[in-house]
């Protein structure tokens, strides 16, 4: 994997930081905004608390659950929730800025991390990416041979400190209200 790829995996949160100072540049959001973009973030943040609780981080290979739908749950919960902010924000230029943020970081990442799993996992990882997808999930969960049985846990969900992708929305959401309240909504 390049130094390039490294580098976007290692920083991509923080890269969002400033990204975020111009996202709410361009926003022009509203009450109604903000209420739809909430409600379709908190499918992504549904998404991401499912995954997160699965998720056994280089312990064992994850293949059921939400994983066994599409091998990047977490992701696509992550995809969702940049829909509904830029939904809230109201503005094209924000959702056009985190499409493009999302897409070029994320796929990058995805791919990366694909490369560290064949690594560690070897064959198991080859007959599960033939038969769930990378992203857009499948419409029944695929059955991997050799899969164990995994449920989700709210231990699991604690540890792999997801409760902070809701923190992080529930505060852009406050920004984005800010916003309309001081441009004299």
């Amino acid at each position: 994997m390049s130094d390039v790829a490294k580098w976007i995996a290692r920083w991509r949160v923080r890269l969002g930081y400033p990204l975020a100072i111009v996202v709410l540049f361009f926003a022009r959001p509203n009450p109604k905004s903000i209420l739809i973009g909430a409600g379709i973030g908190i499918v992504g943040l549904w998404l991401r608390a499912y995954a997160a609780g699965y998720l056994k981080k280089q312990e064992v290979l994850t293949t059921t659950g939400p994983y066994a739908f599409t091998r990047n749950p977490l992701y696509l919960g992550s995809a969702i929730l940049a829909a509904g902010a830029a939904w809230a924000t109201h503005s094209w230029i924000s959702a056009v800025i985190l499409f493009v943020y999302f897409a070029s970081v994320y796929l990058v990442v995805m791919r990366r991390e694909e490369g560290e799993l064949r690594g560690h996992f070897g064959e198991a990882f080859e007959v599960y990416a033939k038969n769930v997808p990378l992203f857009f999930p499948r419409p029944t969960p695929a059955r991997v041979e050799g899969s164990s049985p995994g449920e989700f846990s709210f231990a699991q969900y604690r540890k792999n400190h997801e409760h902070q992708a809701a923190l992080g929305f529930v505060f852009l959401l406050a920004l984005l209200f800010a916003i309309w309240r001081l441009r004299g909504g």
